[in-house]
């Protein structure tokens, strides 16, 4: 014990002391200052009161573009999307343009067949087409389909 105290209660004794003398040196802060910081913080308040609780129920219209909700701005014309233009591979719909395109051999197996087969519809499934070339594209699809589960029941005999 130091002076009749203990540790604990002399270091609080301590910061007190130091506590109050730094009050004393301090003049009083600034009203718009936060004790800590370097620099003053600005808000937008009128006599203590902020702009924003002022008026709660309006701070909404704040971000709101009123002249745009009202229809008073100009809109501009909208540009017409310009027409697809259909892949050249999506012309070519008959079997043997198909199987020529899939290169299937009699050394492919199951795993190269189906890789082809991933390779095929990455470049060619309707959804990745636009809609006036899907009919060309499910069609694509059906036949390249059929040839490599043909080419895998070949296999597996």
């Amino acid at each position: 014990m130091l002076f009749g105290q203990s540790i604990f209660q002399s270091v609080l004794e301590r910061l007190k002391a130091e506590d109050e003398t730094a009050e004393d040196e301090a003049e009083t802060p600034a009203a718009h200052r936060v004790s800590g910081l370097g620099t003053g913080l600005a808000f937008d308040v009128m006599q203590g009161v902020s702009a924003a609780s002022h008026r709660v129920g309006e701070a909404y219209f704040d971000n709101l573009d009123l002249a745009a909700a009202a229809g008073l701005t100009e809109k501009p014309e909208p540009v017409p999307d310009p027409e697809p233009v259909m892949p050249e591979h999506l012309t070519r719909t008959t079997p043997q343009e198909v199987a020529a395109e899939l290169g299937i051999s009699a050394t492919d197996t199951p795993l190269t067949l189906s890789e082809k087969r991933r390779a095929f519809a990455r470049a060619n499934h309707p959804d990745g087409v636009a809609l006036p070339f899907r009919d060309n594209a499910t069609k694509r699809m059906m036949l390249a389909n059929l040839l490599i589960d043909e080419a895998l029941r070949r296999i597996r005999r």
